[in-house]
């Protein structure tokens, strides 16, 4: 466990500098909570013994946990003390798929919502793998479980290839799925890549999720039997629903 501000410092990502010590405390008691190291039921140590332990004032520690509360993490009880009521194992439903059946599967109960679109764009990052189409369309859909977002997704698709694409199929289908329903697109090379961060003030209001709160970056590519890069995907998972899971044997 961090026992200072600079041990905690070291534990966020790069992107977090600046961010207010509270916020920062509020994602590192989050993760206590999501871990288990704080278990349901169990009462925290008080606003005096988390000042000490951290070196902050207890106002910090008293704004940290009143996110945590608001968040309905954690309870306060007048004279008895704070308690964790926070189940975190229930909300990791979302799984991140690791093979081509499983990204085509759109997740039970999910809504899509096209949020903008734009011709004549490019991927911001450079693929090393695969021929650049001449123009991409860009679009950003948002997926949503129960009314809470949980995938907030930019997707840069070949625009030789955006017209074939039904208005339906955007609020229903994964990124990849729309691939498949063009008839004599053949993929032959599809990837991912998986990273960990906290979320920016934009990434965080799209999610509904605090500021710095843990997220999961996922880069998708897919790469036509022709060599041509015809989609470039780039997806944000809420931290809090994410699991992973991967067969080794």
């Amino acid at each position: 466990m961090a026992n200072t501000l600079a041990d905690l410092d070291i534990s966020l990502t790069s992107n977090a500098r600046g961010i207010p010590r509270y916020l920062q405390l509020s994602t590192l008691f989050r993760r206590m909570i999501s871990s288990g190291e704080w278990q349901v039921g169990s009462q925290i140590p008080t606003v005096e013994e988390l000042a000490k332990e951290y070196g902050v004032a207890r106002a910090t520690v008293r704004q940290a946990l009143g996110i945590l509360n608001a968040e309905g993490m954690i309870e306060r009880f007048r004279a008895k003390g704070t308690f964790v009521t926070y189940r975190p194992q229930e909300q990791l439903w979302c799984e991140v798929e690791t093979d081509w059946s499983g990204m085509l599967r759109s997740r039970a109960g999910a809504t899509i919502e096209l949020l903008e679109e734009e011709a004549g764009q490019q991927p911001p990052a450079l693929d090393p793998e695969g021929e650049r189409a001449r123009s991409y369309h860009r679009f950003r859909r948002r997926h949503c479980r129960d009314g809470k977002p949980f995938l907030i997704a930019d997707t840069y698709l070949d625009e030789t290839l955006w017209k074939k694409i039904s208005r339906k199929s955007l609020t229903s289908k994964t990124a990849l799925s729309l691939l498949t329903e063009i008839r004599g697109v053949k993929i032959t090379d599809a990837r991912q890549s998986l990273t960990i961060g906290a979320a920016d003030m934009i990434t965080a209001r799209m999610l509904e999720v605090p500021l710095n709160a843990p997220v999961a970056h996922v880069h998708r590519t897919a790469i036509t039997d022709t060599g041509r890069l015809v989609m470039v995907s780039d997806g944000t998972y809420r931290g809090d629903i994410v699991r992973l899971d991967i067969k080794l044997k």
